[in-house]
């Protein structure tokens, strides 16, 4: 997919015209035990079903499993891997340099056609040796993935190209996040100012404000990820792309009338 040494596109021009972070392209493989990356992958995957599990449930679950683990191990695994229980406690994350939270506007919003609410989160995706981050932003009434970035570190640049990717293509009256360093930053939240886009910040410990996305790493995790090994970044990425395509596309959504978010962005009746 991509030639390192092509005689006539450069190794950033060819990832620019793939949308890919240029810097996963060097990823290296994470420099964890072969123990740490397994357990790694077990927490991925219970995470998915049960993202209320903290540190301590998590702990307990993978000692069930057989697994010699102690709790600083299980947070320090669950810290690289950017997961954090959805059940309210205090202090739940720090937040970065210059945040700046705004209030969830949504409670009462009535959500009735697409563009009104775009919606984003990162998640983990695990390589056969290692492991990336995948941010994405999606169209909370027509389900569409607008955008989607690909990178080996939690910094909020592969967030902003996902944010201008979107809004090459529009903008929504609101965009919903919740309140990780990366969508309080300045950087991030300027962007969506530029744009007069109202911002809105999920609840502290309230994960299911963001259900839809949600929703989505879960599809993600188990009609992609889980049935695959991805040995690099690129076969990640390729992988991945092929995915939202058919995501988009031809994936039947019960919740769009049995439809594809492409097919019918405003929840008309399709045939079954």
């Amino acid at each position: 997919m991509i030639e390192p040494e092509h005689p006539q596109i450069s190794l950033r021009r060819q990832c620019e015209l793939l949308g890919l972070n240029r810097s996963s392209w060097y990823y290296e493989a994470a420099r964890e035990t072969p123990e740490n990356e397994w357990l790694m992958q077990l927490i991925d995957q219970q995470f998915t079903q049960t993202p209320f599990y903290g540190v301590r449930r998590m702990t307990a679950w993978l000692r069930q499993q057989g697994y010699a683990v102690n709790p600083k191990r299980v947070r320090r695994l669950m810290k690289k891997m950017g997961l954090v229980a959805v059940y309210p406690k205090p202090k739940l994350s720090l937040p970065g340099e210059q945040a700046r939270r705004f209030p969830y506007l949504l409670n009462e919003y009535s959500i009735t056609a697409p563009n009104q609410v775009w919606s984003t989160d990162i998640t983990y995706i695990r390589l056969s040796q290692g492991f990336v981050y995948l941010v994405a932003i999606m169209d909370w009434f027509s389900r569409y993935v607008l955008a989607w970035q690909l990178s080996n570190t939690l910094d909020v640049q592969f967030c902003l190209e996902a944010l201008d990717q979107a809004l090459s293509q529009g903008k929504p009256v609101i965009f919903n996040s919740d309140q990780g360093a990366q969508f309080t930053s300045l950087a991030f939240t300027q962007r969506l100012e530029q744009a007069a886009v109202q911002i809105s910040h999920d609840g502290k410990g309230r994960a299911y404000d963001n259900i839809f996305v949600e929703r989505l790493w879960r599809s993600v995790k188990y009609e992609e990820v889980y049935l695959k090994s991805y040995n690099s970044v690129a076969e990640a990425f390729e992988g991945i792309e092929q995915y939202f395509h058919f995501y988009n596309h031809e994936r039947l959504h019960q919740s769009l009338n049995y439809c594809s978010p492409a097919m019918n962005p405003f929840r008309l009746k399709c045939e079954v």
